[in-house]
């Protein structure tokens, strides 16, 4: 399988209900928990990648355009942007989703860095 094809391949999506144990006093998703989620999915994109352990090093540049109120549906789409010897960034987009029409928007991205490692936490390739 070629590079671009495994990239194409570990896209992840998950999806999450707001339920109102996940909000905050504007009855809107909390950011600490669309950041928990985004470092999810950029962990399970990594691993879907190449099937390594991973550690996560940095988030970079995690921008919230659109609150996400309570009783919405939530998409974490993650994507291998780049490759390092021992690196791989990840983006996550989050979408929101009304539960009862037809709406779909962008409300969150960020960049994601994460390393690879063995079994003593010391980094590995990535790649062979």
């Amino acid at each position: 399988m070629t590079r671009e094809e495994r990239m194409k391949q570990a896209e992840t999506h998950v999806f999450k209900t707001v339920f109102p144990d996940t909000t905050n006093h504007h009855n809107t998703m909390f950011g600490g928990q669309i950041m928990m989620m985004m470092t999810e999915t950029a962990f399970m994109t990594a691993t879907r990648f190449c099937r390594k352990s991973f550690v996560i090093v940095g988030a970079d540049k995690i921008e919230f355009t659109r609150p996400i109120p309570a009783a919405s549906l939530v998409e974490f789409i993650g994507n291998v942007e780049e490759t390092g010897n021992t690196s791989i960034k990840i983006k996550v987009n989050v979408f929101l989703e009304k539960m009862e029409e037809a709406f779909r928007e962008q409300a969150a991205s960020g960049l994601f860095t994460l390393v690879a490692i063995d079994e003593h936490n010391k980094p590995v390739k990535i790649e062979p």
